[in-house]
Order: C-alpha cells, then sequence, then structure tokens
C-alpha cells in the first residue's frame, strides 16, 4: 500500500464531483462483521509482518518517487428509472437499469517529502491536484474553472495528514504514529487483524492486515459528504503485484456506505485498477509546484455518464 489512502480519496473526490455522483452501484446494507479465527500477534509483531511481506523496511526507505498510471471506473453500475406511464405520475420505481461505464485515465506522482500531484482525464479536459509539501492547488474545468484555485483549508488539513509515500506502518514509530490491536474480523473471507492506527497529526484510522499474507485487506477511509451528509467510506486492496521488489496492490476498490438518497441503492462503488507503477521516476520539483495554464493539455474525450436518479 502506497499511499493508497490518498490516491482514493484525490480520485474519488474528483470523480463525485466530475459526474455530480455518477451512477451508483446497488449493494448490501452494512452488518457487524464476522469474527476471524486468526492467531493471537501484538500490533507491533503485524506491523512488522505486514512491512516484510511488502519488500522490506530497507526497500521501502529506498523509494524517494513513484508513479501511478491507470483507468478509474465511472458510472455504469446501475441507477433508477422513472416508471413506465402507467404508473402514478412522478412515482419512482425500484426497477434498476444498466448503464454504460466509462474508464477515466489517471496519472498519480508522490515525491518525498510529502509532494503528490495527480492528474484526470476527463471529457477532454485535465483534472489537477498538486500539493508541494505545504500549498496546494487544483484545476477544475468541468465546472468551467479555467483558472488555478488554491486547497481549502480542509484540503490542506486532510492533505498534510496523509501518511508519506511508503504508508502509515514503514517507520510507524519514527513517524510519530500509535498503532494497537483492535480486534480480528472476517475481510471478504479472509482472516484478519484489524489495528486501530493513530498518525501524530490527523483522525485515527482503521486498517485491517491480512492473517495470512499480512498484506492490507481494508482501510477506514476519510468519510465523505454525500447529500448533505457524512458517509463512512471503505477502501479494498486487491490483485497485489511485485514491482522493483515492492508489493503494491493494483485494484483499489472505494466504497462510500449508507447511501439513502436513491432506491435501491446502498452504496456507490468504485475501481481504480492501476496499469503501471515506477519505483523512482525522475521527478523535478517544478511538477509540483503551482500549475501553469498557459499550455492546457487535450485529451481524448470520454462519455460523461449519466446522473444518478436520472438528474
Amino acid at each position: 500500500m502506497v499511499r493508497v489512502k490518498t490516491l482514493a480519496a484525490v480520485l474519488l473526490t474528483m470523480i463525485l464531483a466530475v459526474v455530480a455522483v455518477a451512477d451508483t452501484k446497488a449493494g448490501a446494507a452494512k452488518s457487524s462483521a464476522p469474527k476471524s479465527s486468526a492467531s493471537k500477534l501484538t500490533a507491533e509483531e503485524i506491523a512488522q509482518k505486514n512491512v516484510a511481506a511488502r519488500g522490506g523496511l530497507q526497500a521501502w526507505r529506498a523509494v524517494q518517487t513513484i508513479s501511478y498510471s491507470g483507468k478509474m471506473e465511472a458510472g455504469g453500475n446501475h441507477r433508477p428509472v422513472m416508471a413506465p406511464s402507467s404508473a402514478k405520475r412522478g412515482m419512482i420505481v425500484p426497477k434498476l437499469e444498466t448503464v454504460e461505464q466509462v474508464q477515466l485515465p489517471f496519472v498519480m506522482e508522490f515525491k518525498r517529502p510529502r509532494k503528490e500531484r495527480v492528474e484526470l482525464q476527463f471529457n477532454g479536459q485535465t483534472v489537477l491536484q498538486v500539493f508541494d509539501g505545504a500549498n496546494g492547488w487544483k484545476v477544475r474545468p468541468y465546472l468551467n474553472r479555467k483558472v488555478v484555485e488554491p486547497y481549502t483549508t480542509d484540503e490542506l488539513k486532510a492533505t498534510a495528514n496523509q501518511s508519506e509515500l511508503d504508508g502509515p506502518l514503514v517507520d510507524y514509530a519514527a513517524k510519530g504514529t500509535r498503532i494497537e490491536l483492535a480486534g480480528t474480523e472476517k475481510v471478504e473471507g479472509h482472516d484478519t487483524y484489524k489495528l486501530l492506527v493513530t498518525p501524530k497529526t490527523g483522525a485515527p484510522f482503521h486498517l485491517w492486515i491480512d492473517a495470512e499474507t499480512f498484506l492490507e485487506t481494508k482501510m477506514e477511509g476519510n468519510p465523505h459528504r454525500l447529500d448533505g451528509k457524512m458517509h463512512p467510506v471503505e477502501i479494498y486492496f486487491r490483485d497485489y503485484r511485485t514491482v522493483s521488489g515492492l508489493v503494491i496492490p493494483y485494484v483499489n476498490e472505494t466504497k462510500v456506505l449508507d447511501i439513502t438518497s436513491t432506491p435501491g441503492v446502498k452504496e456507490i462503488s468504485e475501481k481504480i485498477r492501476i496499469d503501471e507503477v515506477k519505483v523512482n521516476p525522475k521527478l523535478e520539483d517544478a511538477l509540483f509546484t503551482k500549475p501553469q495554464l498557459d499550455a492546457p493539455v487535450n485529451a481524448k474525450k470520454t462519455p460523461t455518464p449519466a446522473l444518478a436518479g436520472g438528474q
């Protein structure tokens, strides 16, 4: 896991804003997690095994820059449709219709200390977010804003509180992070250890570690505001692959839970699929400074997903 909480949160925020909450996926109601039969280990032992499973402490310490490119799924899934003419006027029926899904290309780049740059291609336009370790900027052409805007206070706080590019458990004690074992649970059929991670700055969150592979299975994401309410967020990690000695999940699924605004829909689910990871690519510091809009990037036009609820 390499700043996957950042990656998932940033891309989810981008895509929800871009498509104004694109078609959502019907899902099961949240239930209490079944207990796991994982053997007893301390939080410190679990963290050590996790770092080893991900490639080892020295391998991650050697990473100064890293980049990801891939696609984020948007739309598709299902959305409610209006009732036929024989129904009461304006009535919404629980029938769901399938909507074509689109793939939004992205590039995400990180550099120590705490620098990040994210580009997302949407409808022929480049959505951009940049953080230089202290200040952040964003470009949102899908809102017809052709200017560089600074991060809000909340955005700065959230970004500054993210872990370094190596994740929350690598050198966690040196970073001032505290961890404790919060129990064991089943996650997608796997026995896992549930850790409570408390960073030096920022809110505590839970992280689930597979009891056999010791790789991350699930993470508690930052709550997401939708329809005027805050919703819990879960991030799932799958399809781990080895790149330059590092073990990285190539599929991240982010779920926004407890959706009540659309009949038949319990959650929004979007997947991030990584196509390529580059370890220690040459990334100039200029990439992480305030963007200049003199030479806008043209991209292949992507079909706009239909809006949830037929809006």
